[in-house]
Protein backbone atom coordinates (compact mmCIF):
# COMPACT_ATOMS: atom_id res chain seq x y z
CA UNK A 1 0.00 0.00 0.00
CA UNK A 2 1.77 2.99 -1.15
CA UNK A 3 0.42 6.19 1.13
CA UNK A 4 2.27 9.64 0.90
CA UNK A 5 2.20 12.69 3.18
CA UNK A 6 -1.24 13.73 4.10
CA UNK A 7 -3.25 11.22 1.85
CA UNK A 8 -2.86 8.71 4.23
CA UNK A 9 -5.33 8.25 7.27
CA UNK A 10 -3.38 8.82 10.81
CA UNK A 11 -4.12 4.88 11.63
CA UNK A 12 -2.10 4.37 8.48
CA UNK A 13 0.55 6.28 9.25
CA UNK A 14 1.20 5.15 12.55
CA UNK A 15 1.54 1.69 10.90
CA UNK A 16 1.06 -1.57 12.88
CA UNK A 17 1.82 -1.90 16.85
CA UNK A 18 5.14 -2.41 17.06
CA UNK A 19 4.28 -5.77 18.40
CA UNK A 20 1.60 -6.85 15.33
CA UNK A 21 4.48 -9.29 13.73
CA UNK A 22 4.98 -10.70 16.88
CA UNK A 23 1.62 -11.31 18.03
CA UNK A 24 0.54 -12.69 14.63
CA UNK A 25 3.18 -15.25 14.47
CA UNK A 26 2.19 -16.12 18.22
CA UNK A 27 -1.70 -16.09 17.39
CA UNK A 28 -0.69 -18.46 14.23
CA UNK A 29 1.74 -20.78 15.97
CA UNK A 30 -0.45 -21.24 19.05
CA UNK A 31 -3.80 -21.63 17.09
CA UNK A 32 -2.34 -24.31 14.95
CA UNK A 33 -1.37 -26.56 17.83
CA UNK A 34 -4.92 -26.23 19.46
CA UNK A 35 -6.30 -27.10 16.26
CA UNK A 36 -3.79 -29.84 15.56
CA UNK A 37 -4.53 -31.39 19.25
CA UNK A 38 -8.53 -30.92 18.99
CA UNK A 39 -8.45 -32.44 15.47
CA UNK A 40 -5.83 -35.39 16.53
CA UNK A 41 -7.70 -36.41 19.92
CA UNK A 42 -11.68 -36.35 17.35
CA UNK A 43 -9.97 -38.62 14.89
CA UNK A 44 -8.67 -40.83 18.14
CA UNK A 45 -12.53 -40.62 19.03
CA UNK A 46 -14.26 -41.50 16.11
CA UNK A 47 -12.05 -42.93 13.61
CA UNK A 48 -11.28 -46.63 13.13
CA UNK A 49 -8.50 -48.65 11.77
CA UNK A 50 -9.56 -48.66 8.11
CA UNK A 51 -10.81 -45.08 8.63
CA UNK A 52 -7.68 -43.10 10.06
CA UNK A 53 -6.57 -42.06 7.11
CA UNK A 54 -9.09 -38.82 7.43
CA UNK A 55 -7.18 -38.10 10.42
CA UNK A 56 -3.70 -38.56 8.97
CA UNK A 57 -4.89 -36.69 5.91
CA UNK A 58 -6.96 -33.28 8.21
CA UNK A 59 -4.13 -33.29 10.90
CA UNK A 60 -1.76 -32.14 8.38
CA UNK A 61 -3.93 -29.81 6.52
CA UNK A 62 -4.72 -27.99 9.41
CA UNK A 63 -1.55 -27.84 10.20
CA UNK A 64 0.01 -25.53 7.00
CA UNK A 65 -2.76 -22.63 6.97
CA UNK A 66 -1.71 -18.89 7.57
CA UNK A 67 -4.78 -18.68 10.31
CA UNK A 68 -5.97 -15.79 8.91
CA UNK A 69 -9.41 -15.83 10.17
CA UNK A 70 -8.78 -17.12 13.22
CA UNK A 71 -6.76 -13.98 13.74
CA UNK A 72 -9.73 -12.05 12.86
CA UNK A 73 -11.88 -13.74 15.45
CA UNK A 74 -9.49 -13.06 17.91
CA UNK A 75 -8.54 -9.06 16.64
CA UNK A 76 -12.37 -8.85 16.88
CA UNK A 77 -12.38 -9.96 20.64
CA UNK A 78 -9.72 -7.58 21.16
CA UNK A 79 -11.89 -5.04 20.57
CA UNK A 80 -14.22 -5.61 23.61
CA UNK A 81 -12.07 -7.85 25.85
CA UNK A 82 -8.58 -8.91 27.03
CA UNK A 83 -7.02 -11.96 25.00
CA UNK A 84 -7.16 -15.17 27.03
CA UNK A 85 -6.27 -19.04 26.21
CA UNK A 86 -10.30 -19.50 25.91
CA UNK A 87 -10.41 -16.53 23.64
CA UNK A 88 -7.74 -18.03 21.30
CA UNK A 89 -9.00 -21.39 21.27
CA UNK A 90 -12.57 -20.06 20.19
CA UNK A 91 -10.56 -18.27 17.35
CA UNK A 92 -8.54 -21.33 16.47
CA UNK A 93 -11.67 -22.77 15.74
CA UNK A 94 -12.28 -20.90 12.65
CA UNK A 95 -9.71 -22.73 11.13
CA UNK A 96 -11.64 -25.85 10.80
CA UNK A 97 -14.71 -23.67 9.10
CA UNK A 98 -12.24 -22.91 6.43
CA UNK A 99 -10.56 -25.94 6.07
CA UNK A 100 -13.89 -27.01 5.20
CA UNK A 101 -14.42 -24.64 2.71
CA UNK A 102 -10.88 -25.26 1.01
CA UNK A 103 -10.94 -28.81 0.79
CA UNK A 104 -14.69 -28.88 -0.97
CA UNK A 105 -13.32 -25.55 -2.95
CA UNK A 106 -10.33 -27.72 -4.10
CA UNK A 107 -12.69 -30.79 -5.39
CA UNK A 108 -15.29 -28.13 -6.86
CA UNK A 109 -12.28 -26.17 -8.71
CA UNK A 110 -10.76 -29.89 -9.41
CA UNK A 111 -7.58 -28.46 -8.14
CA UNK A 112 -3.87 -30.87 -7.87
CA UNK A 113 -2.52 -29.07 -4.66
CA UNK A 114 -3.79 -27.22 -1.96
CA UNK A 115 -0.79 -25.21 0.17
CA UNK A 116 2.18 -26.85 -1.78
CA UNK A 117 1.24 -30.28 -1.06
CA UNK A 118 -1.47 -32.49 -2.73
CA UNK A 119 -4.93 -31.54 -2.29
CA UNK A 120 -7.00 -33.91 0.04
CA UNK A 121 -9.05 -35.47 -2.72
CA UNK A 122 -6.00 -36.20 -4.61
CA UNK A 123 -4.21 -37.66 -1.46
CA UNK A 124 -7.69 -40.11 -0.67
CA UNK A 125 -7.66 -41.38 -4.21
CA UNK A 126 -3.89 -42.28 -3.80
CA UNK A 127 -4.58 -44.11 -0.40
CA UNK A 128 -6.91 -45.91 -2.77
CA UNK A 129 -4.74 -46.89 -5.19
CA UNK A 130 -2.03 -48.05 -2.91
CA UNK A 131 -4.96 -50.40 -1.17
CA UNK A 132 -5.86 -51.43 -4.07
CA UNK A 133 -9.80 -50.77 -3.60
CA UNK A 134 -12.29 -51.14 -6.51
CA UNK A 135 -14.14 -48.57 -8.42
CA UNK A 136 -12.26 -45.07 -9.55
CA UNK A 137 -9.46 -43.45 -7.55
CA UNK A 138 -10.75 -40.42 -8.09
CA UNK A 139 -14.51 -40.46 -7.78
CA UNK A 140 -13.76 -42.32 -4.39
CA UNK A 141 -10.58 -38.82 -3.50
CA UNK A 142 -13.76 -36.49 -4.57
CA UNK A 143 -16.22 -38.30 -1.92
CA UNK A 144 -13.90 -38.82 1.03
CA UNK A 145 -12.82 -35.19 0.42
CA UNK A 146 -15.99 -33.83 1.06
CA UNK A 147 -16.84 -36.40 4.01
CA UNK A 148 -13.70 -35.35 5.89
CA UNK A 149 -14.95 -31.56 5.21
CA UNK A 150 -18.19 -32.31 6.93
CA UNK A 151 -16.21 -33.17 9.36
CA UNK A 152 -14.43 -30.46 10.16
CA UNK A 153 -17.75 -28.00 9.83
CA UNK A 154 -18.97 -30.41 12.86
CA UNK A 155 -15.52 -29.98 14.83
CA UNK A 156 -15.41 -26.46 14.29
CA UNK A 157 -18.85 -25.50 16.07
CA UNK A 158 -17.84 -28.26 18.32
CA UNK A 159 -14.32 -26.62 19.13
CA UNK A 160 -16.35 -23.11 19.32
CA UNK A 161 -18.60 -24.53 22.28
CA UNK A 162 -15.64 -26.16 24.13
CA UNK A 163 -13.14 -23.43 23.98
CA UNK A 164 -13.53 -22.56 27.60
CA UNK A 165 -15.41 -19.18 26.80
CA UNK A 166 -18.95 -18.68 28.85
CA UNK A 167 -22.09 -20.08 27.65
CA UNK A 168 -23.82 -16.72 27.61
CA UNK A 169 -20.86 -15.68 24.99
CA UNK A 170 -21.07 -18.37 22.62
CA UNK A 171 -24.76 -18.58 22.81
CA UNK A 172 -24.76 -14.79 21.82
CA UNK A 173 -22.76 -15.00 18.58
CA UNK A 174 -24.32 -18.02 17.65
CA UNK A 175 -26.74 -16.27 15.00
CA UNK A 176 -23.17 -14.53 13.34
CA UNK A 177 -21.81 -17.99 13.59
CA UNK A 178 -24.68 -19.19 11.52
CA UNK A 179 -24.97 -16.19 9.26
CA UNK A 180 -21.59 -16.94 8.30
CA UNK A 181 -21.85 -20.51 7.36
CA UNK A 182 -25.01 -19.88 5.63
CA UNK A 183 -23.39 -17.16 4.04
CA UNK A 184 -20.21 -19.27 3.00
CA UNK A 185 -22.21 -21.61 0.98
CA UNK A 186 -24.20 -19.33 -0.70
CA UNK A 187 -21.63 -17.66 -2.04
CA UNK A 188 -19.49 -20.89 -3.38
CA UNK A 189 -22.85 -21.18 -5.52
CA UNK A 190 -22.70 -17.81 -6.76
CA UNK A 191 -19.09 -18.31 -7.36
CA UNK A 192 -20.10 -21.55 -9.47
CA UNK A 193 -22.57 -19.54 -11.29
CA UNK A 194 -19.71 -16.43 -12.31
CA UNK A 195 -17.77 -19.15 -13.34
CA UNK A 196 -19.69 -19.92 -16.64
CA UNK A 197 -21.80 -16.91 -16.81
CA UNK A 198 -20.81 -15.14 -20.23
CA UNK A 199 -19.26 -11.93 -19.38
CA UNK A 200 -20.01 -11.14 -15.46
CA UNK A 201 -19.40 -7.35 -14.63
CA UNK A 202 -16.68 -6.09 -12.47
CA UNK A 203 -19.38 -5.07 -9.79
CA UNK A 204 -21.37 -8.77 -10.35
CA UNK A 205 -17.45 -10.18 -9.65
CA UNK A 206 -16.85 -8.08 -6.53
CA UNK A 207 -20.27 -8.82 -5.14
CA UNK A 208 -19.33 -12.50 -5.20
CA UNK A 209 -16.35 -11.69 -3.53
CA UNK A 210 -17.82 -10.05 -0.82
CA UNK A 211 -20.60 -12.96 -0.25
CA UNK A 212 -17.72 -15.66 -0.62
CA UNK A 213 -14.33 -14.40 0.68
CA UNK A 214 -14.83 -10.93 1.72
CA UNK A 215 -16.94 -11.40 4.45
CA UNK A 216 -15.87 -15.28 5.28
CA UNK A 217 -12.60 -13.94 5.54
CA UNK A 218 -12.46 -10.63 7.58
CA UNK A 219 -16.08 -9.16 8.02
CA UNK A 220 -17.97 -12.31 9.59
CA UNK A 221 -14.99 -13.52 11.77
CA UNK A 222 -14.21 -10.08 13.30
CA UNK A 223 -17.97 -9.15 13.91
CA UNK A 224 -18.08 -13.40 15.79
CA UNK A 225 -15.44 -12.49 17.76
CA UNK A 226 -16.80 -9.02 19.28
CA UNK A 227 -19.82 -10.50 19.85
CA UNK A 228 -18.25 -13.15 21.79
CA UNK A 229 -16.55 -10.35 24.03
CA UNK A 230 -19.64 -8.55 23.97
CA UNK A 231 -18.92 -5.28 22.12
CA UNK A 232 -21.50 -2.76 21.62
CA UNK A 233 -23.17 -1.86 18.03
CA UNK A 234 -20.79 0.85 17.31
CA UNK A 235 -17.86 -1.12 17.31
CA UNK A 236 -19.45 -4.08 15.64
CA UNK A 237 -20.77 -1.98 12.85
CA UNK A 238 -17.13 -0.04 12.48
CA UNK A 239 -15.77 -3.70 12.21
CA UNK A 240 -18.26 -4.33 9.78
CA UNK A 241 -17.50 -1.57 7.38
CA UNK A 242 -13.52 -2.06 7.66
CA UNK A 243 -14.34 -6.24 7.32
CA UNK A 244 -16.24 -5.14 3.50
CA UNK A 245 -13.20 -2.91 2.62
CA UNK A 246 -10.60 -4.69 3.75
CA UNK A 247 -12.52 -8.38 2.60
CA UNK A 248 -12.61 -6.85 -1.09
CA UNK A 249 -8.42 -6.06 -1.09
CA UNK A 250 -7.85 -9.60 0.60
CA UNK A 251 -10.20 -11.03 -2.71
CA UNK A 252 -8.62 -8.90 -5.32
CA UNK A 253 -5.18 -9.49 -3.85
CA UNK A 254 -6.21 -13.76 -4.18
CA UNK A 255 -7.52 -12.94 -8.01
CA UNK A 256 -3.69 -11.02 -8.36
CA UNK A 257 -1.85 -13.57 -6.97
CA UNK A 258 -4.39 -16.22 -9.26
CA UNK A 259 -2.63 -15.18 -12.04
CA UNK A 260 0.40 -13.60 -11.83
CA UNK A 261 1.57 -15.53 -8.36
CA UNK A 262 4.94 -17.46 -8.24
CA UNK A 263 4.05 -20.61 -7.55
CA UNK A 264 6.81 -21.25 -5.44
CA UNK A 265 4.65 -18.80 -2.90
CA UNK A 266 1.29 -19.94 -3.49
CA UNK A 267 2.03 -23.77 -4.05
CA UNK A 268 -1.01 -23.33 -7.01
CA UNK A 269 0.45 -23.72 -10.63
CA UNK A 270 1.19 -20.39 -12.19
CA UNK A 271 -2.45 -18.96 -13.44
CA UNK A 272 -4.10 -21.42 -12.27
CA UNK A 273 -7.39 -19.41 -12.41
CA UNK A 274 -7.19 -19.00 -15.63
CA UNK A 275 -6.29 -22.72 -16.44
CA UNK A 276 -10.00 -23.05 -14.16
CA UNK A 277 -11.48 -20.54 -16.67
CA UNK A 278 -12.78 -18.55 -13.65
CA UNK A 279 -14.25 -15.30 -14.14
CA UNK A 280 -12.27 -13.29 -11.71
CA UNK A 281 -11.75 -9.64 -11.06
CA UNK A 282 -8.41 -9.44 -12.75
CA UNK A 283 -10.17 -11.15 -16.36
CA UNK A 284 -13.18 -9.10 -16.02
CA UNK A 285 -11.12 -6.00 -15.41
CA UNK A 286 -8.74 -7.11 -18.62
CA UNK A 287 -11.50 -7.42 -20.41
CA UNK A 288 -12.74 -3.80 -19.74
CA UNK A 289 -9.44 -2.07 -20.40
CA UNK A 290 -8.57 -3.90 -23.45
CA UNK A 291 -7.83 -2.80 -26.86
CA UNK A 292 -10.40 -4.74 -29.86
CA UNK A 293 -7.87 -6.48 -30.87
CA UNK A 294 -6.62 -7.81 -27.16
CA UNK A 295 -9.99 -8.51 -26.54
CA UNK A 296 -10.44 -10.79 -29.56
CA UNK A 297 -7.62 -12.11 -28.12
CA UNK A 298 -8.63 -12.63 -24.51
CA UNK A 299 -12.00 -14.06 -26.19
CA UNK A 300 -10.23 -16.88 -27.77
CA UNK A 301 -8.32 -17.94 -24.61
CA UNK A 302 -11.36 -17.57 -22.48
CA UNK A 303 -12.48 -20.89 -22.25
CA UNK A 304 -9.12 -22.32 -19.90
CA UNK A 305 -5.62 -22.43 -21.10
CA UNK A 306 -4.53 -25.87 -22.53
CA UNK A 307 -1.11 -25.71 -21.71
CA UNK A 308 2.21 -24.01 -20.03
CA UNK A 309 2.89 -21.77 -22.93
CA UNK A 310 -0.76 -20.48 -23.07
CA UNK A 311 -1.16 -19.85 -19.99
CA UNK A 312 2.16 -17.72 -20.33
CA UNK A 313 0.64 -15.97 -23.18
CA UNK A 314 -2.32 -15.33 -20.90
CA UNK A 315 -0.75 -14.10 -18.54
CA UNK A 316 1.39 -11.53 -20.80
CA UNK A 317 -1.66 -10.10 -22.62
CA UNK A 318 -3.28 -9.31 -19.41
CA UNK A 319 -0.62 -7.43 -17.76
CA UNK A 320 -0.71 -5.58 -21.64
CA UNK A 321 -4.00 -4.36 -20.86
CA UNK A 322 -3.35 -2.68 -17.55
CA UNK A 323 -5.57 -4.84 -15.42
CA UNK A 324 -3.05 -5.50 -13.11
CA UNK A 325 -1.75 -2.05 -12.35
CA UNK A 326 -6.12 -1.37 -12.12
CA UNK A 327 -6.44 -4.11 -9.66
CA UNK A 328 -3.22 -2.88 -7.54
CA UNK A 329 -5.20 0.04 -7.63
CA UNK A 330 -8.82 -1.23 -6.13
CA UNK A 331 -6.81 -2.92 -3.39
CA UNK A 332 -5.08 0.36 -1.96
CA UNK A 333 -8.25 2.50 -2.38
CA UNK A 334 -9.87 -0.10 0.33
CA UNK A 335 -6.95 -0.61 2.20
CA UNK A 336 -7.13 3.14 3.04
CA UNK A 337 -10.88 3.05 3.04
CA UNK A 338 -11.46 0.23 5.73
CA UNK A 339 -8.54 1.51 7.74
CA UNK A 340 -10.17 4.84 8.13
CA UNK A 341 -13.62 3.07 9.01
CA UNK A 342 -11.95 2.13 12.50
CA UNK A 343 -11.28 5.81 13.32
CA UNK A 344 -14.92 7.06 15.02
CA UNK A 345 -15.56 3.70 16.99
CA UNK A 346 -14.07 3.57 20.52
CA UNK A 347 -11.77 0.22 19.90
CA UNK A 348 -8.78 -0.55 21.96
CA UNK A 349 -5.39 1.26 20.56
CA UNK A 350 -3.51 -2.15 20.46
CA UNK A 351 -7.01 -4.33 18.80
CA UNK A 352 -6.75 -0.82 16.21
CA UNK A 353 -2.95 -1.38 15.33
CA UNK A 354 -3.31 -4.69 15.06
CA UNK A 355 -6.25 -4.73 12.45
CA UNK A 356 -4.36 -2.02 11.00
CA UNK A 357 -1.45 -4.86 10.26
CA UNK A 358 -4.05 -7.47 9.24
CA UNK A 359 -5.25 -4.59 6.44
CA UNK A 360 -1.59 -4.66 5.29
CA UNK A 361 -0.92 -8.68 5.63
CA UNK A 362 -3.99 -9.03 3.58
CA UNK A 363 -3.58 -6.46 0.58
CA UNK A 364 0.03 -6.90 0.38
CA UNK A 365 0.49 -10.71 0.59
CA UNK A 366 2.40 -11.75 -2.35
CA UNK A 367 3.38 -8.12 -3.67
Amino acid sequence: MRFTGEAAPRAVRRSAHEDFPGWHRRVRAEAADHVRDFVARRAAEHLTPETEVIGRVLVDFVGRGKYLRSTFVLAGWLCGAAQTPAALRAAASAELLHCFALIQDDVMDESATRRGRPAAHVRFADWHRRCGLTGSAERFGESAAVLAADLCLVWAAQMLRESGLSADAVTRALPRYDWLRAELAVGQFRDLVNQVAEEPSLGEVLAVARAKSGHYTVRRPLELGAELAGCDQEVIGALGEYGDAIGEAFQLRDDLLGVFGDPAATGKPLGDDLRAGKATSVVVVARDLATPAQRRELDGLRGGAADEAEVRRWVRLIEGTGARAEVERLIDERLHRGVAALAPAPIPVVARDHLTGLALACGERGR
